[in-house]
């Protein structure tokens, strides 16, 4: 089954993660200086992941896709990876849709 990691990063920061029932993680997020705003982020992931308007599909400097997930506000709450391909990239999209609205969240900080 796929869930959201909470963790701390090395600068003390709470960040998730959504992994999929594979382990592969799929989208991570911005640091937050509360558990809270860790939380409310992954509450936003469940409600804007079901729309693809809210997913920014992009490419990076060295040519790789990959995209972010926006709020209803414009603000990205998820990144993906870097991808080999667009169909790569479209692949981890449908799988932050089926997967974020109904994954459990492991707390690991």
């Amino acid at each position: 089954m796929a869930k959201f990691e909470i963790y701390k990063d090395k600068r003390g920061e709470f960040r998730f993660r959504l992994k999929a029932a594979n382990g592969q993680a799929i989208l991570a997020s911005e640091g937050y200086a509360a558990k809270t705003g860790c939380t409310n982020g992954i509450e936003s992931v469940r409600k804007n992941s079901t729309e693809d308007s809210r997913f920014e599909r992009l490419e990076s400097k060295g040519g790789s896709p990959y995209f972010n997930l926006k709020a209803k506000n414009g603000q990205v709450i998820g990144t993906s990876e870097m991808y080999s391909s667009v169909s790569a990239l479209e692949n981890g999209i449908a799988s932050v849709k089926k997967n974020a609205p109904a994954a459990s969240i492991e707390d690991l900080a």
